[in-house]
């Protein structure tokens, strides 16, 4: 498991447009952080804190499992996840 890479997506986006479409800048006014760093969290390019992700968590009243989705390396499900964003990319 150590060299393993790991996938880690989350559902923000798709939580702040069932929270009467919440913007980023009111989901950080509310958890404490910038909107560039909740950009980085939806785009997949920064990984937050366990405290953050317990608190984006708590602003939308789910569990952090509903936010935030653990996949290894080898899971059949990030390698679909993996072939489909790099066909995204090749558009």
């Amino acid at each position: 498991m150590d060299d393993e890479k790991v996938f880690i997506s989350n559902n923000i986006r798709r939580l702040r447009f069932f929270a009467n479409e919440m913007t980023q800048q009111e989901l950080s006014d509310r958890t404490g952080v910038t909107r560039q760093t909740i950009v980085a969290i939806e785009n997949g390019k920064y990984f937050p804190s366990l405290e953050l992700a317990f608190r984006i968590a708590h602003t939308f009243s789910v569990p952090l499992s509903d936010v935030f989705t653990y996949f290894p390396e080898n899971d059949p499900v990030h390698k679909k996840m993996v072939a489909k964003q790099a066909k995204k990319e090749k558009k």
